[in-house]
């Protein structure tokens, strides 16, 4: 007996040849689909980019420095928080949107890019926005998986940035400058979030 184990028959390869040639050349992979950059800047994202008329294109943080994180209550649902973001009539936009009941994130806008979410155009070209979905005056979306993820990726862009892990530079819609918004709320709890990110 062959040591290599049973050989292929002659009919069998020709098949496979067959079957080969007769693949849709779109599901063949090609070195420029390969090469081509991914859409997002953290990994397991999902891609749900806003409209382009609801952010600013740039090239952070050469065009602006990023040393601000932003969190945000969506007031909406996640995916009417996706649909908003997609309507270039709204003029609004954030980063992630993070998902109550899992703790899914989507992003919506590169990084690189300056999102429309802080209310303040300095902010804006200076942080990064992350929507959480819920309502302030309900604390039931604010679940561990929404917490714990949200901190992953806040832990993970204060890295990227070398942004500092405080309250200073991580902050609330509601502390930004001329802010009409109450988000995240009294509901969310702060002292759990920042420990999540350290130890994240």
């Amino acid at each position: 007996m062959d040591r290599a184990g049973p050989q292929p028959s002659r009919r069998r390869l020709l098949r496979g040849a067959v079957a080969l040639a007769a693949a849709p050349y779109a599901l063949l992979p090609t070195t420029r689909a390969m090469a081509r950059p991914r859409p997002y800047d953290y990994p397991s994202t999902e891609w749900q980019p806003a409209s382009s008329s609801n952010y600013t294109v740039a090239n952070r943080p050469t065009t602006y420095a990023i040393d601000r994180v932003i969190i945000h209550v969506t007031q909406e649902t996640y995916a009417d928080t996706l649909a908003i973001f997609q309507n270039p009539q709204k003029k609004v936009s954030a980063h992630y949107v993070v998902r109550s009941a899992d703790g899914h994130i989507a992003q919506c806008v590169r990084e690189a890019d300056v999102a429309w979410h802080a209310g303040n155009w300095d902010y804006n070209t200076r942080s990064i926005g992350i929507e959480h979905e819920g309502w302030v005056d309900d604390p039931s979306y604010f679940t561990d998986e929404l917490y714990q993820e949200s901190a992953r990726l806040t832990a993970a862009i204060c890295d990227r940035y070398g942004i500092p892990k405080d309250r200073t530079h991580i902050l609330g819609h509601a502390e930004v400058p001329g802010a009409d918004h109450t988000d995240p709320g009294p509901n969310w709890d702060w002292t759990r979030y920042m420990r999540l990110v350290d130890s994240a």
